[in-house]
C-alpha cells in the first residue's frame, strides 16, 4: 500500500507531489500520481497552448516550486536566463518561462516514475486506506488526494446545436481540438468575454489579419485578476473562516470572482487589433443560428444585425458544476461525504473530506476559498497537506 495516491496529474498534483517528496520527505516509491494523460501538466499544457498564452495572469510568486522565490532563481540559471521576462503589473512571467521551469520540477522529481496512465472509475475503503479503480487495477494508499479539474465545458445552447448538426464550431478547452492545426478560414468568429477569449482572437488574427471576429455579449469586464487579491492573505479569509454557512461561502466566492474578464494588458492589445483592423469587435447577442450551403454558419443578432462565418470558436470557459462526474457521486452516497447545497465537498482544515480522503483545487472551494482552483490554490492546499 502507498502512502500517498494524487488523483490527477495537473498543476494541483504535481505541485502538491512535488510538496510532499521534497519538503515532506515522502519517498518516490510510495507515492503515486494517476492521470488520464500520458504526461503530467498535459491538459494544463494543451489548454494554455492553444489560446496561444504569452504571459500568465498570475504573479511570478506562483508557480510549481516550493518557496515563492523558485521561479526568480530559475531565472538566474543559464537555461532560464535566456527565456526569463516578466510582464507588468505583478512580475507576470512569461509562458515558455513558467513552463520550462514548471518542466524543470516534473524532470527533477523524476515524476514519471510514479507516473500511472488511468481513469480513476471507483473509489472503496480499504483496511488502512482507499483504493482508486482504473483500467490499470486498483491502486491503493493510506491517504488520497483527488485533485480533480473542472472538464465540462460551457457552451452556448445555439452553438452545441451547430456541432450536433456538423457545423465547423469547437471549443478551444476540447481535448480534440488544436489551434494551430486549424485551416485557414475566410472569417473566424472567436466567442466569449473572458480573457482565454482574446488571447485565442488575438493568436488567430495574428496568423490571419481582418480575418477574425471577437463576439462578446456585453462590454469587456476589466480585472486585472480573476478574483480579488485579498483571497490570498487573511484579509477576506478570515471572515470566509468564521462564516459556518457554506451556502453563505458559495456566495462570498461568487461574490469575489470575476468570471469573463481581461487584464488590462489583453484588452490594450485587443483595442489596439481593432484600431489596426486585424481584429473586429462585436457586443451581441445571438438570437439565432444556421448552417447554410458549404457548411457556413449565420449568426443573427437581437439588434436585428447578422454576421457570417465559417469558423466558429468558443472561448466560453468551463461550467461550474462539481469535477469528478459520477465516481464522485457514488462515493458521496456510498460513503456519506458532507457536502454543501451547491454540491462541493465539506472538508475540514487539513482538507479532509473523510479520514484520509483529501481534496484540491476546485474541489477544495469552500474551504480555501475563490483562489482555491488557481496556481496560488494548489500553493495553499500543499501548505494544509504539508502539515498532516
Amino acid at each position: 500500500m502507498l502512502d500517498w495516491l494524487i488523483v490527477g496529474g495537473g498543476i494541483h498534483g504535481v505541485h502538491i507531489a512535488h510538496s510532499l517528496l521534497r519538503r515532506n520527505g515522502v519517498a518516490r516509491d510510495r507515492l503515486c500520481v494517476v492521470d488520464p494523460h500520458a504526461d503530467p501538466l498535459a491538459r494544463w499544457n494543451h489548454c494554455t497552448a492553444n489560446v496561444g498564452m504569452r504571459y500568465l495572469r498570475s504573479p511570478s510568486v506562483h508557480h510549481l516550486g516550493l518557496d515563492s522565490e523558485e521561479l526568480t532563481r530559475f531565472g538566474r540559471t543559464p537555461h532560464g536566463r535566456v527565456l526569463e521576462r516578466y510582464s507588468p503589473p505583478y512580475d507576470r512571467p512569461a509562458y515558455d518561462f513558467f513552463q520550462a521551469h514548471a518542466c524543470q520540477v516534473v524532470t527533477e522529481l523524476q515524476l514519471p516514475d510514479c507516473w500511472v496512465q488511468g481513469t480513476a472509475d471507483c473509489l472503496r475503503r480499504v483496511p488502512g486506506g482507499w483504493g482508486v479503480q482504473c483500467a490499470c487495477g486498483e491502486i491503493q494508499a493510506r491517504r488520497i488526494v483527488l485533485a480533480l479539474g473542472r472538464t465540462a465545458l460551457r457552451m452556448p445552447d445555439w452553438a452545441a446545436v451547430l456541432q450536433a448538426r456538423g457545423a465547423p464550431v469547437d471549443h478551444i478547452f476540447s481535448p480534440g481540438f488544436r489551434r494551430t492545426d486549424l485551416p485557414d478560414w475566410q472569417h473566424a468568429v472567436v466567442v466569449g468575454g473572458g480573457i482565454s477569449a482574446g488571447q485565442t482572437a488575438l493568436a488567430l488574427a495574428k496568423r490571419q489579419p481582418g480575418a477574425v471576429t471577437l463576439l462578446l455579449r456585453r462590454p469587456i469586464d476589466e480585472h486585472q485578476f480573476d478574483s480579488d487579491p485579498c483571497w490570498n492573505g487573511p484579509k477576506c479569509l478570515r471572515d470566509f473562516h468564521a462564516c459556518g454557512d457554506y451556502g453563505q461561502r458559495r456566495h462570498l466566492i461568487a461574490a469575489a470572482r470575476h468570471p469573463g474578464s481581461m487584464p488590462k494588458d489583453i484588452l490594450t492589445k485587443v483595442r489596439y487589433a481593432v484600431r489596426e483592423g486585424t481584429l473586429y469587435l462585436c457586443e451581441a447577442e445571438v438570437v439565432q443560428a444556421e448552417i447554410g450551403i458549404g457548411g457556413q454558419i449565420s449568426l443573427s443578432f437581437s439588434d436585428g444585425d447578422w454576421l457570417n462565418t465559417d469558423r466558429l470558436l468558443l472561448a466560453t470557459g468551463f461550467r461550474s458544476e462539481r469535477p469528478g462526474s459520477a465516481w464522485i457521486d457514488r462515493a458521496i452516497a456510498e460513503f456519506g461525504l458532507s457536502c454543501a447545497p451547491c454540491g462541493y465537498p465539506i472538508v475540514d482544515a487539513r482538507l479532509a473530506w473523510a479520514p484520509g480522503l483529501h481534496v484540491s483545487g476546485p474541489l477544495a472551494e469552500l474551504e480555501i476559498g475563490a483562489t482555491s482552483p488557481n496556481i496560488r490554490g494548489a500553493r495553499a492546499a500543499a501548505d494544509r497537506l504539508g502539515h498532516i
